[in-house]
């Protein structure tokens, strides 16, 4: 199992997360942070931190934001935060987005 974070951190990036993850796996791209479920190792440290309560463990992510596990993983498994960007693009041009 990994973290995964979500719709509600999109334009948000507060980087609290960041500051308590002992791996350094949470990456910024250009609408929100993703966590690289290579590196993640399962800590739980990031989940309080978020304001927006945006990070979720990846079995309990709600089912409206599981193409988040994708988007997030697309950071190693995709190429990048381009890849992201471009997962994201296509999440919101779906008429998803707004919580």
């Amino acid at each position: 199992m990994t973290y995964v974070i979500a719709e509600p951190c999109i334009d948000i990036k507060d980087k609290s997360c960041i500051d308590v993850c002992p791996v350094d796996c949470i990456h910024e791209t250009d609408q929100m942070l993703v966590i690289d479920p290579d590196e993640c190792i399962d800590c739980g440290a990031c989940e309080p931190e978020c304001p927006v309560e945006a990070i979720f463990p990846e079995d309990a992510l709600p089912e409206k934001w599981a193409p988040f596990t994708k988007v997030n993983a697309a950071i190693v498994n995709g190429g990048g935060a381009a890849a992201v960007n471009e997962l994201l693009a296509a999440y919101l041009s779906n008429g998803n987005g707004g919580g």
